[in-house]
């Protein structure tokens, strides 16, 4: 009798355990902030849900990096739609619409849950100062940048601010106004509440909305920290950072080759004992600029020889001990492509890696896909066993018109990007489906 009682309390406090377990409060996801993620637990899981087929050897991830050698010269005729299965492109090499694009994919602000924070505009003539303004775009502002000359705001900018309707960020911010701008602009914005970021000196810029970051989050500075050149020759190795500064909290910083600006000096000297990325081959920022920001913490140099193997380089770096970058290297996963020759874009469409799929940002040299992407595409090519709706699965933008990146390109890259049997067989191997 003793035994048949103990066994019963024991029961009911199992049930009561397990209820108690269930009925925790949701997630609330709008104050949910990237530094409370677990993100090694997170990456674990991820490689789980991809299953066995991602992490096979038997892949033949070789043929998977092969280019096409039989082409149709047909394809591109008569076209109805400019998206293919796996591409969604934003058909214009137009930085002010292409920001717009961006904007209306990423938020449909139909309702206050997809409705934007803040509103971040940009001064269109100025990458250093839009680079910087990117890592505005996470939360807590959660939105996108639109782009604005010194002297007026465009008719395209200012209907999608209105259609936004954007709510205001912890702060009450509507609107967050970079760089110098005239009196003419700020006067059309009386509308909303604004907030201005001013300065023309681009280090110190960058410094200041680091600040601004850190003290809109309560305070914090990140332990890691994106160091970039801000010198012309060095736009398509630094804009690679504005996918990921619009992804995880941390800021960008500016040197040039050789020297570390005053500015960023003490942004740097705000961290104990910074992480600091180095983004950029020696021929961009050398050595002894490595050497010299090794005063101020870990430095760990991301590179490729040239814009585009640095772009994959980044978009596979990842840094376990900090959860710092993409690691993309396996399926599942989300990339933006864009000409080398309109790089501004990357800018534009910086929001497709705070939202949806998180895509960090491939160059493509002159519009085409070269060797190191074939590669790192087949790396990432997504397989399936007996079903191809269990599987994994990646999307590409493309930013840019046929003419800066051709249809025949955007076909390419949808084949590369889509699911197929690990067999080798395409879609004919998957059972009675």
């Amino acid at each position: 009798m003793k035994k048949k009682f103990f066994l019963l309390i024991v029961s009911v406090a199992a049930i009561l355990l397990l209820a108690a377990c269930t009925n925790n409060e949701p997630m609330n996801h709008d104050n949910m902030d990237h530094n409370d993620m677990d993100h090694e637990n997170m990456e674990e899981q991820e490689h789980q849900d991809h299953g066995e087929d991602a992490a096979s050897n038997d892949i033949d991830r070789d043929g998977f990096a092969q280019a096409p050698t039989n082409f149709n010269k047909n394809a591109s005729d008569n076209l109805l739609s400019l998206n293919t299965k796996n591409i969604t492109r934003l058909n214009t090499n137009d930085p002010i619409e292409a920001a717009v694009l961006a904007s209306q994919t990423t938020f449909p602000s139909t309702h206050e849950e997809n409705q934007p924070g803040t509103v971040i505009l940009v001064p269109v003539n100025e990458w250093q100062l839009g680079l910087a303004s990117a890592n505005l775009i996470h939360h807590p502002n959660n939105g996108p940048i639109l782009f604005i000359s010194e002297n007026e705001i465009p008719a395209l900018t200012k209907n999608e601010l209105t259609r936004l309707n954007p709510i205001g960020n912890v702060e009450g911010t509507q609107v967050m106004v970079m760089g110098d701008v005239s009196e003419s602009v700020l006067s059309e914005l009386d509308d909303y509440q604004v907030e201005t970021i001013q300065g023309s000196d681009y280090a110190k810029f960058a410094a200041s909305v680091d600040e601004k970051f850190a003290n809109v989050v309560g305070g914090n500075y990140p332990e890691s920290v994106i160091v970039v050149s801000s010198d012309e020759e060095a736009k398509l190795f630094s804009l690679v950072a504005a996918n990921w500064i619009a992804h995880m909290n941390e800021s960008i910083l500016y040197v040039s080759k050789d020297d570390i600006p005053e500015a960023t000096i003490e942004a740097l000297t705000k961290r104990n004992n910074a992480n600091i990325y180095l983004l950029g081959p020696e021929s961009i920022l050398s050595s002894g600029l490595e050497k010299k920001l090794s005063e101020f913490g870990k430095v760990t140099r991301i590179a490729g020889e040239n814009p585009v193997t640095t772009s994959i380089s980044f978009a596979s770096f990842k840094d376990k001990d900090t959860s710092f970058g993409w690691g993309l290297t396996e399926p599942g996963h989300g990339v933006s492509f864009i000409s080398t020759q309109t790089p501004i874009l990357a800018i534009a469409g910086a929001p497709f890696s705070h939202l949806g799929k998180h895509a960090p940002v491939i160059w493509l040299e002159d519009g085409e896909v070269e060797e190191p992407l074939y590669k790192f595409l087949a790396t990432i090519k997504p397989t399936f066993t007996d079903d191809p709706t269990q599987g994994s699965y990646n999307h590409g933008f493309i930013l840019g018109t046929i003419n800066d990146v051709s249809y025949q390109t955007q076909g390419i890259l949808d084949d590369k990007l889509e699911i197929v049997s690990a067999s080798g067989d395409g879609h004919g191997d998957h059972g009675g489906h």
